[in-house]
């Protein structure tokens, strides 16, 4: 069985994390609960995760945006009929005019199928969506989180939720990312909302 959480459940499943783990309840008295970081399972959003591959959430938004300025509509054929320099001018790296366009062509070929993973496990979206070009753990880590809403993904490839999870935890920066991986077992069958605490307190605690 797929288990998901939703906008209904969220500030419970928090709260249960909260109940698990006093520094997520200290979190919660001091910050409030995270926002409900959602995307709607469309090429478009994938797209923007691919953007914001190792760079910050700001210039991969300014990508996308630029991308929607140029083609109104965020879809695979109208993004394939860009060429480099126009990509290029949405601000898209040339790795990153290889990924995309390589998606937009395996949606279009049906070779994926968006609507599709959703009625599938985990592992099997993460085989499916790794077989393209430039999508890796991390990508597909934020996909079944925030588009997905998977309950229990825990992306350790993601430096703020490494950072927010040493610095939350008073933990030295040495610490491995296995050892975090270890702790983080802890909040099974939920690490994707103890994901969401750990990205909410490091942006808040980093003011």
């Amino acid at each position: 069985m797929l288990t998901t959480f939703h906008q209904q459940n969220y500030h419970q499943l928090c709260d249960e994390l909260a109940g698990m783990d006093a520094d997520f309840k200290n979190s919660i008295q001091n910050y409030g609960y995270p926002p409900y970081w959602s995307r709607t399972n469309t090429f478009e959003s994938l797209v923007h995760i691919i953007l914001e591959q190792q760079v910050s959430m700001a210039s991969a938004l300014s990508a996308l945006n630029k991308l929607k300025e140029s083609v109104q509509e965020i879809t695979p054929a109208r993004v394939l009929m860009l060429t480099d320099e126009e990509l290029k001018a949405c601000y898209f790296s040339r790795q990153k005019t290889t990924y995309v366009k390589y998606l937009a062509e395996a949606l279009l070929s049906g070779q994926i199928n968006l609507q599709v993973l959703e009625q599938l496990p985990d592992d099997k979206v993460r085989t499916e969506l790794t077989k393209l070009k430039g999508i890796g753990n991390w990508t597909v880590d934020i996909y079944l989180l925030m588009i997905l809403h998977r309950t229990d993904v825990f992306p350790i490839g993601d430096l703020a939720i490494v950072n927010g999870m040493k610095r939350l935890k008073r933990l030295p920066a040495s610490t491995t990312k296995e050892e975090l991986l270890y702790m983080a077992e802890a909040w099974r069958p939920y690490r994707s909302v103890a994901a969401m605490l750990l990205w909410h307190y490091y942006l808040n605690d980093r003011k």
